[in-house]
């Protein structure tokens, strides 16, 4: 079987590595993956004890770093682990 393997470069490495230097990034990247790798924006701002609007400026650079992927339901932001971009992202700094 063939298997799709995408190598990162060196400009997405550091972008992925500058979104994760941040310990609340790192936090929310946790619960996600805690919460059957699906949550919702609201419940990541309960979880962490942090203002809505810190908690949309983490969110926001991680899906830049395409870290999580967003998903709209009704009215709401739910977000997931792109874990394909960490198994890449770990690849990529074995290389180096």
């Amino acid at each position: 079987m063939f298997q799709y393997v995408i190598v990162l470069n060196l400009k997405q490495v550091e972008k992925i590595s500058k979104a994760l230097s941040d310990v609340n990034r790192l936090k929310i990247l946790q619960a996600i993956q805690c919460c059957d790798d699906k949550l919702e924006c609201s419940t990541i701002t309960a979880s962490l004890h942090l203002s809505q609007p810190s908690v949309s400026h983490h969110i926001k650079k991680l899906v830049d770093a395409e870290l999580i992927e967003p998903q709209k339901e009704g009215r709401f932001y739910f977000y997931s682990l792109n874990k394909s971009v960490m198994e890449n992202y770990l690849k990529a700094l074995k290389k180096l």
